[in-house]
């Protein structure tokens, strides 16, 4: 006997079994059981014959439950019979509009089936049954495996999402409280997308809790914020600026300062990222730039703050550029001249503003670096600056009386705000350190939360300052101030 053999169909009928093939699986099933058998009974060693008795009682049992398998499957074809297909409803002279005659498949289009609200809100107020009726064999709701995929769009497909734009609008409170954009001609699953991912209507991010950059605030308030209040003077040559570049060392605030301006204005928010605009397939990316933009002017007043734009659209003709790269790019500087304010009747209420961050400005493309009209560089806190980013990162724990922070912000001098941060948070954790130190693990969850609240001392700054050090060099600023220098508009 071909122990190999043996195995070799025990596997395929495994295999065929998992690939859905299940008379092939059940016929190599029934010759690895009966091999076994004849191998049984030619073995002499009792505790060897146990053992392929065993095996056989396994591959028996999946046999069973491949073979109720197959027995399920017939059932479904023979104990049940097909239903004939139902027959269209007859038109209704006094609701027409609920059930319309049927549309041949040739002159179907999404416009011709969409129903009118006043004829929906009547067909469930009136007949609360009638919107079930689709779910049996051959009615309306049955499934079509031809149109039933994703991309596929047809009269079903388009009642679909607008369906969903109504529910959408009734979760936000009825007609007018939250607009839904209407992706038609777009992939549903794109547009899913950035809705969830992107849109935020509420960062919850205020002036205040931004320590200094004043004059950023000051050019961010006239560039964004001003236009939204007074939309008759920003006008004509007047007009908001299209765009607006953040130029700075990492952990500056730049984030933070767009979130902020789209608090203070009261617009939709678009946080977009390099990941948001690519994708695997060929041509997609433009399309998810091109419909980034139509859902910021239908979601207006719109601030789109793309970070790391550098990644996005850098210097375009070198030698590692790739030509899909090259297609979003030109893609994303065609959207950006369009976008709202950049005619001199449009609304400034209803503009399109785009925040763009940068820590290296000098990648970026030309065309682009011209598209954002006010360049801002988001300088290191000043010793002001500094202290009160101090006292934003501990006004949640408590100081001790000997903590000196103008003390404190001459030693961090050159740190960023990301830094300062990093600091005070290390600080504040080392009295817990010292607390907990030589205690068994049981000891430390024994411990109170009263007992863990000790005040931050002037020594726990002076060991946290011997660790952390300054991430921004001195010769990266000296870039930052020289392509600001050349250009910077502010």
């Amino acid at each position: 006997m071909n122990l190999a053999e043996i195995c070799d169909n025990a596997k395929k009928g495994r295999e065929y079994a998992l690939l859905g093939n299940y008379d092939s699986s059940m016929v190599y099933y029934q010759g690895v059981i009966q091999q076994i058998h004849k191998h049984c009974q030619s073995l002499r060693d009792p505790a060897l014959k146990v053992r392929w008795q065993q095996v056989r009682q396994e591959l028996t049992e999946e046999y069973e439950q491949v073979k109720g398998i197959v027995g399920t499957l017939e059932s479904f074809k023979t104990d049940k019979p097909v239903d004939p297909p139902a027959p269209q409803p007859e038109e209704r002279p006094e609701d027409p509009a609920v059930w319309p005659p049927p549309i041949p498949a040739e002159h179907r289009n999404p416009a011709a089936v969409k129903r009118p609200n006043s004829a929906v809100k009547q067909q469930k107020k009136d007949s609360p049954g009638l919107q079930h009726r689709g779910a049996g064999p051959g009615g309306r709701g049955q499934t079509n495996p031809k149109t039933d995929r994703p991309g596929a769009r047809d009269a079903r497909g388009t009642k679909a999402k607008d369906d969903k734009g109504k529910r959408g609008a009734a979760e936000g409170g009825g007609d007018g409280d939250l607009k839904k954009f209407d992706g038609t001609g777009y992939d549903s699953d794109l547009v899913d997308a950035l809705e969830r991912d992107i849109v935020s209507r509420n960062p919850n991010i205020h002036w205040d809790d931004i320590a200094d950059l004043e004059d950023a605030k000051k050019l961010l308030r006239e560039a964004v914020v001003l236009p939204m209040w007074m939309p008759d003077f920003f006008k004509g040559i007047r007009r908001p600026w299209k765009g607006v570049l953040m130029v700075g060392p990492p952990g500056t605030g730049k984030t933070m300062l767009a979130k902020a301006v789209a608090t203070e204005c009261g617009t939709t928010f678009f946080n977009v990222s390099s990941s948001t605009l690519t994708s695997k397939y060929r041509g997609e990316s433009e399309k998810l730039v091109r419909l980034l933009f139509e859902m910021a002017r239908f979601y207006a007043p719109t601030t789109i703050f793309i970070d790391e734009i550098d990644s996005i659209c850098g210097r375009r003709g070198t030698s590692d550029e790739h030509e899909a790269s090259r297609r979003v790019k030109s893609e994303l500087l065609v959207q950006m001249d369009g976008v709202g304010g950049a005619l001199e009747n449009d609304d400034p209420s209803k503009m399109v503003m785009v925040l763009a961050a940068t820590n290296f400005p000098w990648d970026i493309d030309e065309a682009l670096r011209r598209r954002l009209e006010k360049r801002i560089y988001i300088a290191l806190p000043t010793a002001v600056g500094r202290v009160e980013l101090l006292k934003i990162n501990l006004r949640e724990v408590e100081v001790a009386a000997d903590v000196d922070l103008d003390l404190i912000a001459k030693k961090i001098e050159g740190y960023s705000g990301a830094d300062i941060t990093n600091v005070c948070r290390d600080a504040s954790m080392m009295a817990m350190r010292r607390r907990i130190q030589g205690l068994s693990p049981e000891e430390i969850r024994a411990l109170s939360k009263e007992e863990l609240q000790m005040p931050v001392t002037m020594d726990d700054f002076t060991l946290t300052l011997k660790k952390i050090s300054k991430s921004v060099s001195a010769a990266d600023l000296e870039k930052y101030e020289a392509w600001m220098a050349e250009f910077g508009s502010v």
